[in-house]
């Protein structure tokens, strides 16, 4: 019998696989979700080294949140990681959710990234 951490690894796999394949060069927005925070970075998978990174546990969005596992912490975190994506000169990126469903806290991280400018 097949266990639930093995069916999301293998979830994980596939959709790193798909956007590896459609990727074209471009940069990954790659998504962490924990229970208490969200992480997000980009990522140039052909140097192999990491442009961009926000989340939760930074000072500045300690204090201005209430809470580092909600769709305002994950919207602010969005919002965030599009500022410093523009500031290193990207525009384009590839969306990398991971194992986990475009929903919620994750989809809230993506339309924050959209509206501060990153298209994919």
């Amino acid at each position: 019998m097949v266990s639930s951490k093995e069916i999301i690894q293998h979830r994980a796999k596939r959709v790193r696989r798909q956007i590896k394949a459609a990727a074209n060069g471009r940069p990954r927005l790659s998504v962490y979700r924990s229970n208490q925070n969200i992480y997000a970075q980009i990522i140039d998978d052909v140097r192999g080294c990491t442009l961009a990174s926000a989340c939760t546990l930074e000072e500045g969005m300690k204090k201005s949140l209430r809470s580092g596992s909600d769709k305002k912490a994950a919207f602010a975190v969005g919002k965030l990681i599009a500022e410093r994506a523009k500031k290193s000169g990207i525009n384009e990126v590839v969306f990398d959710r991971g194992a986990y469903v475009y929903h919620g806290r994750v989809k809230a991280l993506a339309e924050a990234a959209r509206e501060g400018g990153l298209s994919f």
